[in-house]
């Protein structure tokens, strides 16, 4: 969602924070702005792109050595200068940048009106500037007793920095339910959502906790309290993140990189953890819970977006291989049901991120219930991986392209090893397809290396149907969930409509769209369903549908009735979605390109959804 970045220091600011408003361009926006402060605070900020808020800068002052930036996804009020951030305090004193939803902010804005306080624009995010105002006006408090006092009176969401024109040399920020990071140089502070803009600056960060609050100055000192005015010790972490991994390493595109990362994410995700010769899965976070989660009473997995469709292939993989009863939820509606959840379940939470607003909320609902919580994130550190019980994170490396495609593998082989290792433990899987079962997840990097060579034959097919205004998806079986995602790929970044099915329900409804006009992509490497998927395409093709397969490599029957086939190498049913997913991917991307579309920052639409 919206992005923060702040530097207090010996350096000038505004470089710093430019390029860290470049690093944040992937989560989505739509308006820039910084603050800068030498004598006085100077606020710009622009609608569009950090490049719309680079010329602006050309006319405006650009010095001092502390100052705040932002990135905005709208929620309150359209996207324009004046609902751009930062925002100002009515005495212009104090200026801050905002993530998240003040949720109560029209009862404070009423309140703040009587008051006196007149605002500009229409967000939430000013009224809360005027709130700190008020406390630290009427109490002649200092910023951060004020902030804090301000924070303790507001409902939702936040992730803040605040500089305070008569208190120099001070940042102050807080979080709840929203990112914050700090990172720590040499007499300097970095305050960001995430660590992409620190990353070229120093190592060391600290993860600010729920309801905690910063407070990082000039001269080097931080001091890190709880709502409550309680002193905290802060934890520092080192990143493990190069900034090579943040650049397009010759690419056009961020997601092209990240598709073609993907023989090495898959293995990296599975280095120390597998090892086919010796026979062996070990994942730390199972093995600590080993007996609880192999007895439980069931799964539930949660998830929103890409990560529901690769719970929905953790499902198939929990009950065919450890026979394990699943339940896979979006998160957004399993926080606002009131679900049968006991201490006997166990919550698998899925987030790339490990800050989506709405999982989020339903591992806290399920762990006042007393579910063991089991996180399988990416980002270290992130919201998810702190409040869980255990988890694994799945090294995929920071996925900067707003479409998900490495941590979509990643996810998938780390639930592929989570059923093979639980399913072993159960005595559910025979030693012998157990073996098989590893043995082939082994060789699926080198697999995805193979499928990559059908980039040219996918980038033709692409310019077949870059202009058809709808599509259908079509898989069975683990590749129902591949055709949900591949429906989806499309959708976010080329804007073109279409729709996911297994291909038995097409003739429940679907089969009504099919005409010479809209191409059918299916997935057709199911061996246990072949002869039904034949069925399925010949189906459509008796409707002129426009055909395109991905197949198993030296698949003849099928060949000769599609308009268009994709091969991938065979290999086992259970691990088929980790090859078919990497076709569309590329079919997805070519045909965006085609379009002219953002593929990296399709509108709308931002990378880690942190408020509801």
């Amino acid at each position: 969602m919206c992005g923060i970045v702040a530097y207090v220091g010996q350096k000038d600011a505004y470089p710093i924070l430019i390029n860290g408003l470049k690093r944040l361009e992937y989560r989505g926006y739509d308006s820039a702005g910084v603050a800068l402060f030498e004598t006085d605070i100077i606020v710009s900020k622009k609608k569009g792109k950090v490049q719309e808020l680079v010329n602006f800068m050309d006319t405006r002052p650009r010095n001092g050595k502390i100052g705040i930036g932002h990135t905005r996804w709208a929620t309150h009020g359209v996207p324009d200068d004046i609902n751009a951030h930062p925002h100002s305090s009515g005495n212009g004193r104090l200026t801050l940048v905002h993530n998240g939803i003040i949720e109560n902010y029209a009862l404070l804005k009423a309140a703040l009106e009587k008051e006196g306080h007149k605002f500009k624009s229409e967000t939430d995010t000013e009224v809360l500037v005027h709130l700190i105002e008020e406390i630290q006006k009427r109490d002649n408090l200092p910023l951060e007793e004020a902030v804090r006092i301000a924070l303790t009176r507001v409902i939702g969401a936040y992730a803040i920095v605040v500089l305070d024109e008569n208190e120099p040399g001070k940042l102050v920020g807080a979080r709840k339910a929203s990112p914050l990071v700090i990172g720590i140089g040499e007499n300097e502070f970095f305050l960001a959502s995430d660590a992409t803009p620190i990353i070229e600056h120093t190592k060391r960060v600290v993860y600010l906790n729920d309801e905690e609050i910063a407070v990082v100055r000039q001269s080097g000192e931080m001091e890190i309290k709880s709502i409550n005015n309680e002193v905290l010790t802060p934890f520092i972490h080192e990143l493990d993140m190069e900034i090579e991994m943040l650049e397009k390493g010759g690419y056009d595109y961020f997601m092209l990189k990240e598709i073609y990362e993907q023989p090495n994410t898959i293995a990296d995700c599975m280095r120390g953890r597998l090892n086919a010769e010796e026979g062996w899965i070990k994942l730390g976070g199972v093995d600590e819970f080993a007996n609880r989660i192999a007895n439980a009473q069931r799964f539930i997995i949660a998830a929103c977006g890409t990560s529901w469709h690769a719970g929905l292939i953790g499902e198939y993989l929990f009950e065919e291989l450890a026979r394990m009863p699943v339940e896979v939820e979006y998160a957004s509606e399993l926080r606002y049901r009131n679900p049968i959840i006991t201490e006997k379940d166990v919550v698998i939470a899925l987030s790339q991120s490990g800050e989506t607003a709405d999982t989020l909320a339903a591992l806290e609902m399920a762990k006042e219930k007393g579910a063991l919580i089991y996180g399988i994130v990416n980002v270290v550190g992130s919201s998810i991986a702190r409040m869980t019980d255990a988890g694994s994170y799945i090294h995929a490396g920071p996925e900067i392209g707003v479409a998900s495609t490495k941590a979509f593998t990643a996810q998938v082989t780390l639930l592929t090893m989570m059923a093979l290792r639980i399913g072993y433990q159960r005595g559910t899987i025979s030693e012998s397809y157990f073996r098989l079962l590893l043995n082939e997840l082994a060789s699926i990097p080198a697999k995805v290396e193979r499928v990559m060579a059908s980039n040219q034959l996918i980038e033709y097919i692409a310019g077949e149907i870059k202009d058809r205004p709808n599509a259908l998806y079509l898989g069975r079986g683990y590749n129902f969930p591949i055709a949900l995602e591949g429906a989806l790929k499309l959708k976010e970044i080329s804007y073109i409509h279409a729709e996911g099915y297994p291909a038995a329900e097409m003739k429940h409804g679907p089969i009504a769209l099919i005409d010479e006009n809209m191409p059918v992509i299916v997935i057709a490497t199911n061996k246990s369903a072949y002869d039904k998927i034949v069925s399925n395409i010949q189906e459509v093709k008796a409707r002129k549908g426009f055909v395109i397969a991905v197949v198993t490599e030296g698949d003849t029957v099928i060949s000769e009735l599609a308009d268009h086939t994709i091969e991938i190498p065979d290999t086992e049913e259970p691990l088929t979605p980790l090859l078919s997913v990497i076709p569309l991917q590329l079919l997805s991307y070519h045909i965006a390109v085609m379009r002219k579309c953002n593929v990296d920052q399709p509108r709308n639409l931002a990378k880690s959804v942190t408020v509801e």
